[in-house]
Parts: C-alpha cells; sequence; structure tokens
C-alpha cells in the first residue's frame, strides 16, 4: 500500500517553549484528504497530538493550518495533491495551544468593536431590498471565519499593527453596503480599524477557500470610502449638505 510522511510541527507553550518535528508514516487510501491522514496518526500512532477539527465539510473552519507552508483547510486538501511528504504547521499569525490548535480568540475580540447593523430611523415597514442590494454582499455572507486570510496577510503576521485584517474588512464591507444601514464607518476604518496597512497584495483573495473576492469587492471598496469622507474635502461637504452617507 503507498504511504506518504506527514511531518507535523508538535509544540506546548503552556508547557515547555520546545518545538519540534514528528514524522509518521501514513497508508494512502482514495480520496483521502490531509485530515483524515491527521486523524489516522492521532487515532493510530499518537493519541497525544492535538488538532482542532468539527464538521470535515469545508463549512466550520477549523481545520485550518499550513500544509506545505500555504494556508489551507485540512479537510479540503487532496493527500494526492501534496506529494510524498505533506509537512503541517499551525497559523503562524495566531498564538499556538498545543500542536495544530492555535488562539484565534483576538478576532472575537475585533468583530466586538466594529459598529453594529444600525437601520436608517426613517426606513418604511415593510421594507423591499432590491436584487442588486441582495447580490452585492451575498458572496460575504458565505465566509466560515476559517481565518486563513488573517494568518495569510503579511501585515497581521510580520507588523505589531492595528489592522483588523481581510476578514474584518468583509464584515464592515457587508455591513457598508446594506441599504437600511445608516452608520458611517469610513472613520472606524481610518483609524481602528488600520486599513490604510492593506497594500492589496491579493493575498488573502487568493487564499479564501470561499472563493470570496475579498480585496476586489470589500477592501478597495472600503479605501475608496475612506478616502471620498476623511481625505476628500469637497466629497464631505457635499454629503454633509445632502445629509446621506457613501454607497
Amino acid at each position: 500500500m503507498h504511504e506518504v510522511v506527514l511531518r507535523i510541527k508538535r509544540s506546548e507553550p503552556s508547557v515547555s517553549a520546545e518545538t519540534r518535528f514528528d514524522e509518521f508514516k501514513v497508508p494512502v487510501e482514495e480520496g483521502m484528504v490531509v485530515l483524515d491522514a491527521v486523524h489516522y496518526v492521532e487515532q493510530n500512532i499518537d493519541p497525544t497530538l492535538g488538532v482542532r477539527w468539527n464538521c470535515k465539510a469545508a463549512r466550520c473552519g477549523s481545520c485550518a493550518a499550513e500544509i506545505n507552508g500555504r494556508p489551507k483547510l485540512m479537510c479540503k486538501t487532496r493527500v494526492e495533491s501534496m506529494g510524498d511528504k505533506i509537512t503541517i504547521e499551525p497559523m503562524r499569525a495566531f498564538p499556538v495551544v498545543k500542536d495544530l490548535v492555535t488562539d484565534v480568540s483576538h478576532n472575537f475580540e475585533i468583530a466586538r468593536k466594529i459598529p453594529p447593523f444600525t437601520p436608517k430611523k426613517d426606513t418604511p415597514t415593510p421594507f423591499l431590498m432590491q436584487q442588486s442590494d441582495i447580490l452585492r454582499s451575498k458572496e460575504f455572507r458565505t465566509c466560515i471565519e476559517c481565518f486563513l486570510c488573517q494568518d495569510v496577510c503579511h501585515v497581521i503576521r510580520e507588523h505589531n499593527s492595528d489592522y483588523v485584517g481581510p476578514k474584518h474588512v468583509v464584515k464592515i464591507a457587508s455591513l457598508d453596503m446594506h441599504p437600511l444601514d445608516g452608520i458611517d464607518r469610513s472613520n472606524f476604518m481610518h483609524s481602528d480599524g488600520g486599513l490604510g496597512y492593506c497594500d492589496i497584495t491579493k493575498c488573502c483573495q487568493e487564499t479564501c477557500p470561499e472563493d470570496i473576492k475579498i480585496t476586489d469587492n470589500a477592501i478597495i471598496p472600503e479605501k475608496e470610502r475612506i478616502v471620498d469622507h476623511v481625505y476628500d474635502p469637497l466629497g464631505r461637504l457635499i454629503h454633509r449638505i445632502r445629509g446621506s452617507r457613501w454607497q
């Protein structure tokens, strides 16, 4: 039977600062994904291996890791596409809890700071949304919160900045594009959100397992909105006179 070698990074910072790579030989079956191989190790070779997973259907985002140096979902990555030796590491942008398990709780702290959806005061009831408004932000609602886009973002990974990250820009863009929302989040994104740190490399967009056009449809429109509200004095004056907000 054909075998594949898994090279898994092991560590448990709460116990020791030591890190190492352990190698395991796993028999390959037809249709096997990397998560299957990791489960084989956990169930048959080393039950102390730490790994987070839930649905095994690419819907929960729990099994995010770095496979051969690229952020991916283990449940969506075919073993046969990775070669005979597969290196698996935890996401580098987040603190490691144990082995492949990382602490992503900082993302929930950021989410609590985002100004929530706030309906306009004079919204008629019932309100009928146009199909174009629904389609405009539909792709943003497919986010499974795997945080792979956060992990691959070099601003978050390499710099100590206040940038909220692409996952949260997607959330903010979905709120800003809602026709009933009455909040102006441009100042938040300019200051607290740190969107100016993003230099549009599109690495987050290329990594997204849901194929959300993060850069094209969320980050760039939000940057344009900041320019319109923060840096364009004529635009600010027009919006103030009209009593309107940027759409």
